[in-house]
């Protein structure tokens, strides 16, 4: 499990062995089965999340029950509820397993640690949490802005293994598109 983050963050953060020791030593490895949970919407987010293998979701649910997708997270990507985690207050969101999956996770007391540690880590952060908003930004204004064949064609593009590792109502959801809009918007595309 931790073979993979040891790949990923000297890759993208250029750490030495040094450095990813005291990763591992700080992180605690899960594993979890489909429709497991990390979050529950009212619980406090305590840890980032990073994973391994696998694939969650991040949603809320609305008081008649209808599911929003906020985020997909598959492999070499991190998750929480930052808003939970750094106001330590209880969460709107869940945060559960769409695959068997495996991940890494930090509580906020020993993440801090590693940046006190690891001065490279806060650009890399740092830069991390700008590309993120970026891309928020970007589905904010495509959510206004787009039309719904837009939207689909965005996210294939984004997001293109994605597509066949999920079913089609969550994609639906994430895209904030009814299922029949959405696969009218396919057969559309099939016949074309």
């Amino acid at each position: 499990m931790f073979t993979e983050f040891e790949r990923y963050i000297k890759a993208q953060a250029g750490l030495s062995d040094v450095n990813i020791k005291l990763f591992r030593d700080t992180a605690v490895e899960k594993t979890l089965r489909r429709k497991d949970f990390l979050l529950q919407q009212g619980e406090i987010c305590r840890y980032k999340i990073f994973v391994s293998k696998g694939l969650l979701r991040t949603y809320r649910t609305t008081d008649n029950g209808s599911e929003h997708i906020m985020q997909f997270s598959p492999e070499n990507s991190w998750t929480t509820d930052p808003e939970s985690y750094d106001n330590l207050t209880p969460s709107c969101y869940n945060i559960d397993a769409l695959e068997q999956s495996e991940v890494l996770m930090w509580t906020k007391k020993d993440f801090n640690a590693l940046f006190e540690n690891i001065p490279a880590l806060k650009t890399y952060s740092e830069a991390l949490i700008s590309r993120n908003l970026y891309r928020t930004r970007q589905r904010v204004f495509n959510a206004l802005s787009s039309t719904a064949e837009e939207k689909y064609d965005d996210f294939i593009k984004t997001y293109p293994d994605i597509l066949a590792r999920v079913p089609l109502h969550m994609v639906a959801s994430f895209l904030g598109l009814s299922r029949e809009t959405l696969s009218r918007i396919r057969h559309a595309q099939v016949k074309q």
